[in-house]
């Protein structure tokens, strides 16, 4: 039905016979012509109708947005005064020869030539119009470009394209698993992948050492702009490669990505960063490079001061005084702002927001504006001002509470200041955040920081019991411009490390053959040193298009309540199913008393 896509068309084409299909995005009527914009998914061309061709203007005539349309005709070079240099097919147009109308439509509930505001809800409801906006196009257009590139390197460096389960045991992963009941194993389920993570491991154990796949995962959680029940990862695995290899290998993977797509050289190599600086200097293990704004911690300089608001945390080996250095902004920074910030800080724990002003910095503690200032000394005022290289015209924020809260409240408002102020470079800030401790603790109880199949670099076994909170893992996460892309770890291969692992974490034996024991069946048999990396597909594309949410970047997201508007799931079923499975529903008293 057509012989080139719109944006294929070019001035060389000139006086060339050519059909297209596509869809009337824009349509004028000037009286003696009528100029119809028709798109495809690749673009869009201008079809110029005269008025002297009859049943071609009478078609063009009846035509209507979002119509579904065959033209045929001759190219043609526009005049120099007629070139229409914002579309890449502007230099030429399309002479209609013959018209036909393939498909009427209705007017659209979202308009897919304009710009409107239209709420969310609609355009996930009506996604396959908001699908067809040229913008939204180009988006998808380019994740497949990304996920061919990537595919090639990894078909180049020799891994292997392999599928795993998605009907599976749950695991504990992090989030909640999503259960499908079995119609033939009534009273069991099946569990939705959190991930491949045992699978790929299993290959590995299999003998084939290089794998990978573009693979469906689903969690039941908490939705974000960067989370959604269902997204999509390249997941990669190796045997006979630390972690130095694997690093490598990947970074050079994503440096090629964005050269061949983007036309950007990354830095070759990658920093490395320790999660403790990490989380010391940025309040984050995903820190955000584009902006020079650390955190610094002063507890030296204030354990002393008669301010117990300092004082104390800084005197507490759990505690911590952090500050931010905001340049410039003693003069931008109203009361009433500060108040809001306070507000803010509060949502991640902190107590209060302490704030100096410094106004003259050669005047010493005359030059500086804050009710804390009466706390410090002039020795300590000259210190704390050279530690955060403060100047006149900056202000200071302080937190000072437990190290943990912190560093998320100044980590979350450094990043909150630098979007208000515009601080963000325009550079690409990729780097690697390694040595992460191996088990962190919640409601004092021992978790793994990443999952508990990760590779500690204590290997043995009683030193690892006697200190798990102070052993590092051999895992890596890969960082690009404050978001996580990557993450990944050498994994245990030994069934005795692994399952000191589970005792760690309070999983007993019974409880690991349970849950795990086909792998560490499998351990034994021989298992070589392996490990991997998992990529966010979704986060990558949503990262190089300049996207705000990875629903932008996957073609029917759902919404922040996890449901889809388009088909309105999840729905109930028949009672018939629910027979079948051997499911009886029980509402909450709650919801029977409603």
């Amino acid at each position: 039905m057509r012989s080139h896509y719109c944006a294929d068309l070019i001035t060389a084409d000139e006086g060339t016979s050519i059909a297209i299909s596509g869809w009337v995005h824009r349509r004028r009527d000037l009286g003696g012509l009528i100029f119809l914009q028709v798109r495809d998914r690749s673009g869009i061309v201008q079809v110029t109708v005269e008025p002297d061709q009859g049943e071609v203007f009478d078609a063009a005539d009846q035509l209507r947005s979002e119509f579904v349309v065959r033209v045929e005709g001759t190219i043609r070079k526009r005049p120099d005064n007629m070139i229409n240099k914002d579309m890449p097919t502007g230099e030429i147009e399309i002479v209609a020869q013959s018209i036909e109308c393939l498909n009427k439509s209705e007017t659209p509930a979202i308009l897919v030539d304009g710009h409107e505001d239209v709420s969310e809800e609609t355009r996930l409801k009506y996604r396959y119009l908001d699908l067809r906006r040229p913008e939204m196009t180009n988006k998808f257009v380019f994740r497949t470009r990304v996920t061919q590139s990537l595919r090639r390197y990894l078909d180049d460096q020799g891994f292997l394209d392999m599928e795993t389960p998605i009907l599976t045991k749950a695991t504990p992963e992090g989030a909640r698993d999503y259960l499908v009941p079995s119609r033939t194993h009534k009273s069991a389920f099946f569990a939705l992948p959190q991930s491949p993570q045992l699978f790929k491991q299993l290959l590995m154990m299999s003998g084939f050492d290089r794998y990978y796949q573009v693979v469906r995962c689903f969690r039941d959680e908490d939705l974000r702009a960067d989370r959604q029940p269902e997204f999509t990862q390249l997941d990669i695995e190796t045997s006979f490669m630390d972690e130095e290899g694997i690093m490598g290998m990947m970074e050079n993977m994503i440096r090629k990505v964005f050269k061949d797509l983007l036309n950007v050289e990354l830095a070759n190599p990658f920093p490395r960063m320790p999660y403790s600086e990490a989380m010391e200097k940025y309040g984050s293990d995903k820190p955000d490079l584009r902006v020079d704004m650390p955190i610094h911690t002063v507890d030296d300089l204030v354990k002393d001061v008669d301010f117990k608001v300092f004082s104390g945390p800084a005197n507490d080996e759990k505690g911590r005084v952090g500050v931010l250095n905001l340049k410039g902004g003693a003069e931008k920074v109203s009361r009433k702002k500060i108040d809001e910030y306070t507000k803010f800080v509060g949502v991640y724990g902190a107590k209060g927001l302490a704030f100096i002003k410094v106004n003259d910095r050669s005047a010493g503690l005359d030059g500086l504006q804050s009710p804390i200032v009466k706390f410090l000394s002039a020795e300590v005022a000259e210190q704390l001002l050279e530690r955060v290289g403060a100047e006149t015209g900056d202000i200071l924020f302080f937190g000072s509470d437990d190290s943990r809260v912190v560093a998320d409240a100044l980590g979350a408002l450094r990043l909150k200041l630098a979007n208000e102020f515009e601080l963000m470079s325009d550079d690409w800030k990729p780097l690697w955040v390694v040595d992460f401790p191996m088990f962190e603790k919640e409601d004092g109880q021992l978790h793994a920081l990443h999952h508990p199949f990760t590779s500690p670099k204590e290997l043995d076994p009683e030193a690892l019991k006697a200190n798990p909170t102070g052993t590092l893992s051999r895992a890596y996460d890969m960082v690009l411009n404050g978001c996580e892309v990557g993450g990944g770890s050498i994994r245990i291969h030994n069934t005795e490390l692994q399952q000191t692992i589970f005792d760690i974490l309070g999983i007993g034996e019974q409880e690991a053959r349970d849950k795990f024991g086909f792998l560490l069946d499998a351990l034994k048999y021989g298992c070589p040193p392996h490990g991997g990396i998992a990529f966010g597909l979704d986060r990558l594309v949503m990262l190089m298009v300049g996207a705000d949410s990875i629903r932008d970047v996957i073609t029917f997201p759902k919404t922040t309540t996890a449901s889809c508007p388009l088909t309105e799931a999840p729905a109930k079923v028949s009672e018939q199913q629910l027979t079948e499975l051997g499911i009886a529903i029980r509402e909450s008293k709650k919801a029977a008393e409603e």
